[in-house]
């Protein structure tokens, strides 16, 4: 193990999920875990993960049409949305109000304080996650749905 060479041999067949995914955590009866891991040993999936993360895409793509239609009506942004301090200035500078309403990830830039999220952001709806500083959440807290 301890051999340079065997360094060199090692490739990462597939990448980690890194900034674009997010941990959750679900209950699953016995029965329905061993129906996985039994698709799992058979070769069917590489592990659970990957079999769990199948079946969402299969549902997502099933109700596609719905969910495209309900992401116009409410006027949702779709995907990554990132919010720098020099938007949020320029926002303040036009005298306007920021509606975030993003499905997938919207993020506010770190350099953005407290008074000047308070002062730009009027509402957050995200359906996903949203990335911002402790303090920032904490003042747009009673801004978020």
């Amino acid at each position: 193990m301890d051999d340079p060479r065997m360094a060199e041999n090692v490739h990462q067949l597939r990448p980690k999920p890194g900034g674009d995914s997010e941990k959750i955590t679900i209950n699953l009866g016995y029965v329905d875990l061993g129906h996985i891991d039994l698709m799992v040993e058979d070769g069917f999936y590489s592990n659970r993960t990957d079999f769990i993360r199948t079946a969402i895409r299969n549902q997502l793509e099933r109700h596609a049409d719905v969910v495209k239609k309900s992401t116009d009506r409410k006027g949702l942004d779709l995907g990554l949305r990132h919010y720098s301090r020099e938007d949020l200035e320029a926002a303040r500078s036009a005298g306007e109000m920021l509606h975030i309403q993003v499905l997938g990830l919207a993020s506010i830039a770190p350099d953005v304080t407290p008074e000047l999220a308070r002062a730009t952001i009027a509402s957050v709806v995200v359906l996903g996650a949203l990335h911002a500083g402790p303090a920032v959440k904490a003042a747009l807290a009673d801004r978020m749905r």
